[in-house]
Parts: structure tokens; C-alpha cells; sequence
């Protein structure tokens, strides 16, 4: 009876070994060391290594083919060239958005109308546009995205411009 354990037996023991054990398999099969501390990776590749010694790796037919795929393939030297980049559109007046498939909320007035709000001392307002709200210069896409940037936190637009039913606006 030969001492040596099976191929079965040496995959199977493969996944209960360490990282440094792996790798010090790694070498022993491969004649190389490794950097890889991947373990799936290793056990992997030892197992395929393994396989590939007790059964002679490929066939001389695989090796031929491989050869002939390799030899027609189109092989990139050089680094492609940059391709200039096209200058930035002029910026319109609004931003372009895409058209929801939706109406629009009956809680908002208008495009062009201006919403005012006291908030700690100051006033705010935030102009209606088709596509947005514009406040302090810079277009939020919604009316909670403006209450985000004034308050630092998340809350509801239409709560805190009093769009509600039932609100002050």
C-alpha cells in the first residue's frame, strides 16, 4: 500500500490549511513562491497545479491549439492614443434634466413663482424652475435637496417650505 495520499485526499485537505501553509504548498508545486494571501485563490491554484502533475497537464492537442488561438490573436504593442476630448457644451440657463414620467406635485405653484421662508434670522428663497429649484445660485433637484443644503440634515421640502395641505403657503 503506498504511504503518499491521494489526489482526492490532498484537495480535500487543501481549504483546512493556513494562508502560510498554502503558500508554502504554492512553492513545493508551483517552484515559485508567492506574494498571493488570497486563500480561495490559492487553494485553487494548488489544486489545479496538483491535478495538472498527476495527470500530465495538457494535451500536446491542447497545447497545439492554444499555440494557434495565440499566434492569430491581435496583440496591442502600444498604448492607444488619447482621443481628444470635446469641449464642454455651453452651460443653458437651466440644467438639462430628463422629463419624469409623471405630473408634477399639485403642492408646488408654478415655474418662476419664489418660495420665502424665515429660517434662523434669515430669509430664504428658492425660485420654482421647470426642472428643479433654484436657491443662492445653485439648482437642487428638489425641494428637499435646498431644505438638506440649508439645515445640514435631511427633512421633508415640502414640510419645511410649508407646501402641505393645511400649511402657510
Amino acid at each position: 500500500m503506498d504511504p503518499s495520499p491521494t489526489i482526492a485526499q490532498q484537495l480535500a485537505a487543501l481549504p483546512r490549511l493556513t494562508v502560510k501553509d498554502l503558500q508554502r504548498r504554492y512553492a513545493d508545486v508551483f517552484g515559485d513562491e508567492t506574494q498571493a494571501r488570497n486563500k480561495a485563490w490559492l487553494v485553487k491554484r494548488i489544486a489545479w497545479k496538483v491535478q495538472a502533475n498527476a495527470h500530465g497537464g495538457l494535451t500536446d492537442r491542447a497545447r497545439a491549439r492554444a499555440a494557434e488561438l495565440a499566434a492569430r490573436a491581435e496583440l496591442r504593442t502600444t498604448i492607444p492614443a488619447k482621443r481628444p476630448t470635446p469641449a464642454p457644451p455651453a452651460a443653458p440657463a437651466e440644467p438639462e434634466m430628463k422629463t419624469l414620467p409623471f405630473p408634477a406635485d399639485r403642492r408646488l405653484p408654478p415655474p418662476g413663482s419664489v418660495l420665502t421662508r424665515a429660517y434662523k434670522g434669515q430669509t430664504l428663497q428658492v425660485r420654482v424652475l421647470t426642472h428643479g429649484f433654484e436657491h443662492a445660485g445653485l439648482v437642487y433637484p428638489s425641494l428637499s435637496a435646498v431644505a438638506k443644503a440649508v439645515t445640514g440634515s435631511h427633512c421633508n421640502g415640502y414640510l419645511f417650505f410649508r407646501l402641505t395641505k393645511g400649511g402657510d403657503a
